[in-house]
């Protein structure tokens, strides 16, 4: 393998593999290509080669935080590198196309010989990968930024390692980032074409300075670096054709993932009940997301609150949806009726069959909070999830 097939490859096959492979057999050693958030995209090791940071990179999918402790921060210059656990040299370089940083070439000096080459070598294979790399993390959408790609791959759950993560985001210029909240963004009713270049974007940044927003799985995630102000959440949603999720908040950078898993299956179970635009906060709608996960594991309930749930199906009858008004109104029969909008004559009637007919403790301390959980899992089950919801969740939706 010289140069000239290495380019010839590069401007006929469109493989980014391939030019990993072409690489290894130009310099005569293993190489690897990482993204800016230190994951593995694509590598050649000869067969039979041991080499244990090298191995231990390509079976995680990722650097280790010894590796990515040397690229943190790393600017043009390549360097050479000694790993405590390998033998081996290695050459880090940058990978830089139109003056933006995609990635990071390594290659393993396994002879000890690399720094003899001719630099020219190496910037023409740096320059053809890192358009390589570019094109195809590009693909079906917009080029990211290193920030924005640190951020992609947090928020999917890929980082495993804080310390190392803490060295991508200080590598990614996001060693200061602190949001308190993330907000969620729904496009289905947006009107608007090309996110990189319209209306909402801008208005997003106006309105919150430093929020970073960026396109992730078919909607809009932005940080928040204070507690939000909902009308001017209601005007943006309202201003866009918006469906918008404010997730509880974040605690430290690294749990991320878990607060926008909650947020995005709180917004996804909103999105069928609530058609027109909208911007809620989490936290009102925690109970009720906490017993939808409950009710994918039914046997949990007590027995008789699912013989009452079978009972409201087959009937048609409301004993479930009394019974969890009850007792989330603290026993107050006032207030259940005013909340179940029916007379007081019905809802004691109903209360009685619970006692007589269904052998429901009413008023059972030790019951309570099985009884509460019981009936709102079947709820769930009927379909019957607003009787869930607090008023002023609803009133905020």
């Amino acid at each position: 393998m010289d140069l000239q097939a290495f380019l010839d490859d590069f401007m006929n096959k469109d493989d980014l593999d391939l030019l990993v492979r072409d690489a290894g057999q130009l310099f005569a050693c293993p190489v690897m290509v990482v993204d800016m958030a230190f994951h593995a995209i694509a590598w050649h090791c000869p067969a039979g080669f041991e080499d244990a940071p090298l191995t231990s990179s390509i079976e995680r999918g990722s650097l280790s935080y010894e590796t990515g402790s040397f690229l943190a921060g790393s600017d043009a210059q390549a360097r050479f590198v000694t790993l405590p656990d390998s033998p081996h040299r290695r050459r880090f370089s940058l990978l830089v196309t139109g003056g933006a940083p995609v990635g990071y070439l390594i290659l393993v000096d396994v002879d000890d010989r690399l720094e003899r080459e001719e630099p020219r070598l190496f910037q023409a294979v740096e320059s053809a990968l890192a358009k390589q790399l570019m094109l195809e993390t590009g693909r079906g959408g917009s080029m990211q930024t290193p920030e924005e790609s640190v951020l992609q791959h947090l928020l999917e759950g890929r980082f495993t390692d804080e310390a190392l993560f803490e060295l991508q985001i200080a590598g990614a210029g996001l060693k200061y980032l602190a949001p308190r909240r993330i907000a969620l963004v729904n496009l289905e009713l947006y009107r608007g074409t090309n996110w990189s270049e319209n209306a909402l974007r801008s208005t997003i940044l106006d309105y919150f300075p430093m929020s970073k927003p960026m396109v992730h799985d078919g909607g809009v995630v932005f940080f928040l670096n204070s507690d939000p102000d909902m009308g001017l959440f209601r005007n943006l949603a309202d201003q866009f054709n918006l469906r918008v999720a404010i997730s509880a908040p974040i605690g430290r950078l690294f749990n991320l993932p878990t607060v926008y898993g909650d947020t995005r299956a709180l917004l996804e179970a909103l999105l069928p009940r609530m058609p027109h635009p909208f911007a809620v906060l989490a936290e009102p709608y925690r109970g009720w997301m906490m017993l939808r996960r409950l009710a994918e594991t039914p046997e949990l309930a007590l027995p008789a609150v699912r013989a009452l749930g079978e009972h409201d199906r087959a009937e048609g009858t409301l004993y479930c949806l009394t019974l969890y008004t009850y007792l989330a109104c603290h026993h107050s029969l006032q207030e259940a009726c005013a909340r179940l909008y029916t007379h007081r004559n019905t809802v004691l009637y109903r209360m009685r069959k619970l006692r007589e007919d269904f052998d429901i403790p009413l008023d059972d301390p030790a019951q309570h909070l099985a009884l509460l959980a019981s009936a709102g899992m079947q709820l769930v089950a009927l379909g019957q999830e607003d009787g869930l919801m607090p008023e002023y969740a609803r009133e905020e939706a």
